[in-house]
């Protein structure tokens, strides 16, 4: 695990839109792949044909899919990839990843939870009105009440060799919304803003699929952006 470092003067939101920046191109080859897979979907059959079996397959194993194939997504993909590059292997231990393998697989029925909620809730047609209400509740409501801040609250936490004292004292420190979830918030609509109105163009069963899709590619920014604060505040 790298040292504790002081935390950077950097403003949250200039932090957020550098990690934006940084990642604007590799977040719009996966926008591009998302909606060519939609389009797939609704254009093209041997496409349609793929995509509806694994439907059937999400359908039938139920909220083991979720669990599975999120912690494979978030979790263990992304650590392999960290622990084989040279660079980047002293950057996070095994028990780190294994902890946070262990939160995406929870995530996974968190988020099948949610899907499943927004169908029941504002129905399943691909009308625009339903994806845009979808679209804007999940990114602000769902991300900056929920989603961000746990995810940060996980990271920041294994960051730091699951020290729950350091935790608290970071949270009780001013100003901790600004410090660790805005810059994450921002760097999560950027990416994922035009992601989910794409995601909530397919049928429910194919939403969470498509997100673990990309979210390997997130899960690595999260993992860069993690390590460079502290949970330590400057003096």
């Amino acid at each position: 695990m790298s040292a504790v470092v002081p935390v950077h003067d950097e403003a949250p939101w200039k932090a957020g839109l550098r990690s934006a920046r940084a990642n604007l191109i590799p977040g719009l080859v996966l926008q591009a792949f998302a909606l060519a897979v939609v389009l797939g979907y609704y254009f093209h059959a041997p496409t349609r044909t793929g995509l509806t079996r694994l439907a059937e397959l999400r359908n039938d194993t139920g909220v083991l899919f979720g669990i599975f194939t999120t912690g494979l997504c978030g979790g263990l993909l992304p650590l392999l990839y960290l622990k084989a590059a040279p660079s980047t292997r002293r950057h996070i231990t095994w028990p780190q990843g294994w902890g946070l393998t262990a939160f995406w697989s929870y995530k996974g029925w968190e988020i099948a939870l949610w899907y499943g909620f927004m169908a029941w809730t504002l129905g399943e047609a691909a009308d625009v009105r339903t994806i845009a209400a979808k679209s804007l509740l999940d990114q602000f409501v769902y991300c900056p009440i929920w989603a961000i801040p746990t995810t940060a609250l996980v990271y920041l936490w294994c960051q730091n060799g699951f020290n729950h004292h350091l935790l608290i004292a970071d949270l009780r420190t001013p100003r901790w919304y600004a410090r660790r979830v805005l810059p994450l918030l921002l760097a999560n609509l950027g990416v994922w803003l035009p992601l989910v109105c794409i995601i909530y163009a397919l049928p429910t069963p194919l939403q969470l699929p498509l997100q673990n899709i990309v979210l390997c590619f997130f899960t690595l920014m999260l993992a860069h952006m993690a390590r460079e604060p502290s949970l330590i505040p400057a003096e």
